[in-house]
């Protein structure tokens, strides 16, 4: 007996099923990428200085905390920690003193690319062994579920 949802499974099954599956792959995906990330780098960190790469312009601690699903503390406490190690740079909006802007650093970009350079392969073995055709194709899937998690919150 397979314990893949079959069509004459109800919406829950194939529901609680497919949230199982997703909260265990979570799981086990940032056990292995925390653990392939250089010495002193959390997973926190990593996703915010990514973050930051990609997009190449500051952002306040506000977005971060929104982008990253968070409480504002919990990222100010990354952000003060990213800081302390100079990988990011605050700075007040000059404009409205209450706010600030947050920037990747050069050591902070350094730190991004090794950490990226540590957790590619892990992630590459793994779309390897499924087939990048398989992944590519759920994609799409898995896009569309987080947009859908992120409109409805409740």
């Amino acid at each position: 007996m397979s314990d893949l949802p079959t069509s004459s499974d109800r919406t829950e099954d194939i529901a609680v099923a497919l949230f199982g599956e997703l909260f265990m792959a979570d799981q086990l995906a940032r056990n292995r990428v925390t653990r392939a990330l250089p010495k002193g780098m959390e997973l926190s960190h990593f996703g915010v200085l990514n973050h930051l790469a990609r997009l190449g312009e500051e952002r306040t601690p506000a977005q971060l905390a929104r982008a990253f699903h968070v409480t504002r503390g919990a990222m100010t406490n990354t952000l003060a920690r990213l800081e302390w190690a100079g990988h990011v740079h605050i700075r007040p909006d000059w404009d409205d003193a209450r706010q600030k802007f947050v920037a990747i650093s050069p050591a902070g970009r350094a730190a991004r690319d090794a950490a990226v350079q540590s957790v590619a392969p892990l992630i590459a073995d793994v779309v390897q062994a499924l087939g990048a055709d398989r992944v590519r194709a759920v994609l799409p899937v898995l896009r569309e579920l987080r947009r859908r998690l992120e409109e409805d919150p409740g």
